[in-house]
């Protein structure tokens, strides 16, 4: 099991609370791109693309290289590993309770009664 409080977890986990930083991920899946780039789908500032990219940089989850004015961006999958293993750790927890759940429910059932007839318009009860 991954270990849950670690300040790693916390800014990955806080990175990926951000619609917007989810975006700028899926669009840096597909290709580098510069700062400008990433905030163009968005209305927003380029200062305030800066700070989205900036927490995804905190996270680990981006790598920025400088070359002159431009900040070029590309993504690093590492820390979405760990909070990938973390999530699945929770739902291998819930997945265990929830069959058991099922199972309980499943007992509770009465069992269909096959010599009973369903009554037709015609009948009265």
């Amino acid at each position: 099991m991954v270990e849950s409080n670690t300040p790693e977890l916390d800014a990955v986990f806080h990175a990926l609370g951000d619609a917007t930083r989810r975006q700028m991920l899926r669009d840096l899946a597909q290709t580098a791109r510069t700062v400008g780039e990433l905030a163009a789908p968005f209305a927003i500032s380029l200062a305030a693309a800066s700070k989205h990219v900036k927490a995804l940089e905190n996270a680990g989850l981006i790598r920025r290289e400088v070359r002159g004015r431009t900040h070029i961006c590309r993504l690093n999958p590492g820390p979405l590993a760990s909070a990938n293993q973390w999530l699945r750790y929770y739902e291998a927890f819930w997945t265990v309770r929830l069959d058991v759940l099922d199972g309980l429910l499943q007992a509770e059932r009465p069992p269909l009664a096959s010599s009973v007839t369903p009554l037709t318009s015609g009948d009265t009860p």
